[in-house]
């Protein structure tokens, strides 16, 4: 994470904890800064979510494991079950 960020900076976010994209900054403003990706849409985020480089983003997700999958038991039986 940069401490600063100017008008047309490019920089890197994190999307649902698993998708870097690149944006452009378009206006810096506090600790808030509004970015515009490379698609046209923009939003206003704090300077605290922004990468300066793709590799230190990708670093910031998290590699949890997957939680195995466990079979449900069914204490109940449709209808449907019955018909066979």
């Amino acid at each position: 994470m940069a401490a600063g960020y100017k008008a047309g900076d490019k920089a890197y976010i994190v999307e649902s904890n698993r998708i870097v994209r690149e944006c452009t900054v378009v206006r810096p403003a506090g600790n808030l800064i509004i970015i515009r990706f490379e698609n046209g849409g923009g939003i206003q985020v704090n300077k605290n979510r922004l990468f300066a480089t793709k590799e230190a983003a990708e670093e910031s997700i998290s590699k949890a494991e997957p939680k195995p999958v466990v079979a449900q038991q069914r204490w109940y039986r449709s209808p449907y079950d019955y018909w066979h």
